[in-house]
């Protein structure tokens, strides 16, 4: 998702969540009980993938005003579990969550208003100078930072390798699996980006799915349908797809998309019947708590 690089050097006094006016203009946010608040911090998150999907939704549910921002088209795979569907869709729902695309800066109250998170087709950022947030995420998840930086909002977070806490964001979160999983660092870098995809049941770049060829793809299964090794899961203009191990299709990008040869299209996951393609994963639960813990210090120092 490159491309994003706007300033925001805003004047707003950072409120994080628990500085709540029970008083005055009274807004229902309903969820979780139904408490009647108004929350003044907001949050824009670049990238609707799985894990941004995952952060958003551990946001909003905490009861944060969120935005976010895809490209045109993007090659979202795990579409089942991530607001980036609603580029495609018109809407997305994760979780009793809504997103759902937005296109008019006026609308955002609206949105709001209604309990739907708005989601705009904006790969410059240009929603990020215009709203100036509270705290800006960078969730973009391209393995190196795409022009994001501390002056972009009073709190600025980034997810995974290619950020550096203390010099162009505030605070990054690892997205490696590992003991370290979800770590909030505030110092430094995660860890670095090694192209091989974390080992699942033993199995690691095996559970990708690549293009073969320059193409559209045509997917032959759908997510959370069960393959076996060897079995013909899609096609890019007639040339197969071939699953190396037995699993459960875990995502698939959108059918008729334009890709390069070797770009990831999909992925298996080998625990099969046991995962859930409709929820949000483990990974993107333990980033989404490290992003949550960024903020809440970060607001409060």
């Amino acid at each position: 998702m490159s491309g994003f690089h706007v300033t925001c050097k805003s004047s707003q006094q950072f409120t994080i969540p628990a500085a709540i006016d029970y008083n005055r203009e009274k807004r229902t946010m309903d969820r979780g009980k139904g408490l009647s608040m108004k929350i003044r911090s907001t949050v824009i998150i670049k990238g609707a993938g799985d894990l941004a999907s995952g952060v958003a939704h551990r946001l909003w549910m905490s009861g944060f005003k969120l935005l976010m921002l895809e490209l045109p088209e993007p090659l979202v795979v795990r579409r089942t579990v991530a607001f980036a569907s609603a580029v495609y869709d018109g809407e997305a729902l994760l979780e009793g969550v809504k997103a759902r695309i937005c296109s008019e800066y006026d609308q955002l109250d609206k949105y709001w208003d209604e309990g739907v998170i708005p989601l705009f087709v904006d790969p410059l950022g240009t929603m990020i100078g215009r709203v100036c947030p509270h705290v800006l995420v960078d969730a973009v998840m391209a393995k190196r930072n795409t022009g994001t930086s501390c002056n972009d909002a009073p709190v600025v977070i980034g997810l995974g390798p290619g950020f550096f806490a203390g010099r162009d964001v505030h605070a990054v979160i690892e997205t490696r699996r590992g003991h370290d999983l979800g770590k909030a660092i505030y110092s430094g870098s995660a860890e670095a980006d090694t192209g091989i995809p974390g080992e699942i049941c033993g199995f690691s770049a095996q559970r990708l799915l690549r293009a073969p060829a320059i193409g559209k793809i045509t997917p032959l299964v759908k997510i959370g349908e069960l393959v076996r090794q060897g079995q013909t899961v899609a096609d890019v203009d007639g040339k197969p797809v071939i699953a190396q191990i037995s699993g459960v299709v875990r995502g698939m990008i959108y059918p008729g998309l334009a890709v390069k040869k070797g770009t990831k299209i999909g992925d298996i996951d080998p625990r099969g019947e046991n995962v859930d393609c409709h929820t949000v994963s483990d990974k993107a639960r333990a980033v989404a708590g490290g992003v949550l813990e960024a903020i809440l210090r970060l607001g409060y120092s």
